[in-house]
Order: structure tokens, then sequence, then C-alpha cells
């Protein structure tokens, strides 16, 4: 550190030995690196907080998104997401150097690449909600992508369209299993959870609780007399949900080990008993 604090290490690339040419002036480090542009060719890339694949997953890259690359050693690659600027190890195998433009984000839930326009296939592949694909044609029911793959067209939209309400798509994922750092629909965690609805409705949403807490939407006034709406985020540390009315609370969370929905007044009551009090709420005026 040159001076001041140190910036979040989860959005600035540094480590001891190197650092992004970005940083030069606010991080000391024995080299400083421009980085290089990646694109994600996996369904789904696990960023780890160590290159080491039993070290703690932080997020996910989904196909389609881009990162930039600063190191690369033994399969694995420190990058820094296009998406949200979070920082960490990738394997390198799941990355390609060479920029194929996405035309359409998968809106589905999840949904298979087939190797032919034919459902009744063996799948080459599972993508979730958001990821991103390039698509070089039209086939019956099918999207030919560049690159080879079909995917059933009513599963995706073009890039730009952005799903009306953040609410029902985060509802959609009642039932999936809870995923600490996850955010797919296999397995995803509260703040994910967030991102992911809010992304498929055209809204940037940083990664983690904290994150969402200081810089989504504006804040309510709120000492637990409030009338809370729909779509309205609570927050407690290191933990978020999702009004789905003013009395209903949709969360992905280790109680249940999945997302689910149930009475805001049982959530908190449960979540101030293990020693935590709702930080704040905070209302999103773009989503309903």
């Amino acid at each position: 550190m040159i001076g001041g604090v140190l910036p979040d290490p989860r959005r600035h690339a540094y480590r001891r030995d190197l650092a992004a040419e970005s940083l030069r002036g606010l991080i000391e480090a024995e080299r400083y690196v421009r980085g290089e542009p990646r694109q994600v060719s996996a369904p789904a890339l696990p960023l780890r907080r160590e290159p080491r694949f039993d070290a703690t997953l932080d997020t996910e890259a989904l196909l389609g998104e881009t990162v930039t690359l600063y190191d690369e050693s033994e399969g694995w690659a420190w990058v820094q997401l296009s998406r949200d600027g979070y920082v960490g190890y990738v394997p390198s195998e799941g990355l390609v150097p060479d920029f194929v433009p996405p035309t359409h984000r998968v809106s589905a839930l999840r949904t298979y690449v087939y190797p032919q326009p034919d459902g009744k296939v063996p799948p080459l592949a599972l993508l979730s909600l958001n990821a991103l694909v390039p698509v070089a044609g039209e086939e019956g029911k099918f999207l030919a992508l560049a690159g080879g793959g079909y995917i059933f067209a009513r599963h995706t939209v073009p890039l730009g369209e952005a799903a009306p309400d953040y609410v029902a798509v985060a509802e959609a994922f009642v039932g999936t299993p809870y995923l600490w750092g996850g955010r797919t629909s296999v397995g995803l965690d509260c703040s994910g959870l967030v991102q992911l609805a809010a992304e498929a409705a055209g809204v940037a949403a940083p990664r983690d609780a904290d994150m969402q807490a200081a810089e989504l939407g504006g804040p309510v006034e709120w000492q637990g007399g409030a009338t809370l709406r729909r779509g309205d985020l609570v927050f407690w540390e290191g933990h978020v949900g999702i009004m789905t009315s003013p009395t209903e609370l949709l969360h992905a969370n280790a109680y249940h080990m999945a997302v689910e929905v149930e009475p805001f007044a049982h959530a908190r009551d449960r979540i101030k008993a293990a020693g935590y009090e709702v930080m704040c709420v905070r209302r999103l005026s773009r989503m309903r």
C-alpha cells in the first residue's frame, strides 16, 4: 500500500508480486501488468479465492462473459471479471483468447445445448440463466450457435431485452439448492440470487451482500414498522433477501439449504436469535 486504506481485494487486482497497471501509484507490487482479454467458454466457470480446486468458491462466471487475465500458472488463471469486477482464480481451460460477440442471453432458468436441432438427442451442455450465446441462424424451434450447437429459441432473448419483473425471475429459483459462491440455477447463494435476478432485469448489481447494501437502489427508513414492498431488499450482516410481498421474504439461505419463500417475521426472528438484526432495507426504483 502506497498510502491510505487498501482497496477492496475482491474488486481490485493486486497481490504481493503483481498488480493491475491501473493500480500503479495506489498499490506497491513487484510488477504491474495491463492484462489480456479472455472469454469464458465453459457453461459456468468457478472463481476461487486461491488456485486450488478445494479453495473457497467466491463466485462463478457464465458462458460468454469476458475477463481480464493478469497471470496464468499450472492450469489456473488469475482474472478480473468484466461483469462485476470480482477478482480470483479460474481454471485456464475454461477461457479462450478469441472473442465471439454474443447476440442472445439465456432467459430460462436453465436450458440445454444440443449437437442437432433435436431435443431427443443427448445434449452437449447445460446453460443457466444469463449465459451469453452467439447465434448464427435459425432452424425450426432452435437457434444455431456460432461454433456449433443448438439451443431452444424460446429459452433465449436478444441482448438488451430485459425481464419486466426481477422478483418473478428470483421466484423461479425456489427450491434451487444453496451453494456458497454459486450463481447458477444448479446452486447459488443469497447475493448471487439477487445479482442474477437484477441482471436479467437489466440492472447491474455487485456480487456480495455488503456491496449490494451499499450500492443497490436507495435506502428505506425502516425501524420494524414501515410497510415493506414487493421488490425491497432486506439486509443482515452477510445476508440479503427479496420481499415478494409486504410480508413474505424470498432468499437463498443455509437454514433451508435452498431458495425458499417464508414469512418475513419468521426469518427475522430466527436470524435475530442467531445474533443478527436487520441492517438496512434498499428499494430498487428501476425494478418492479
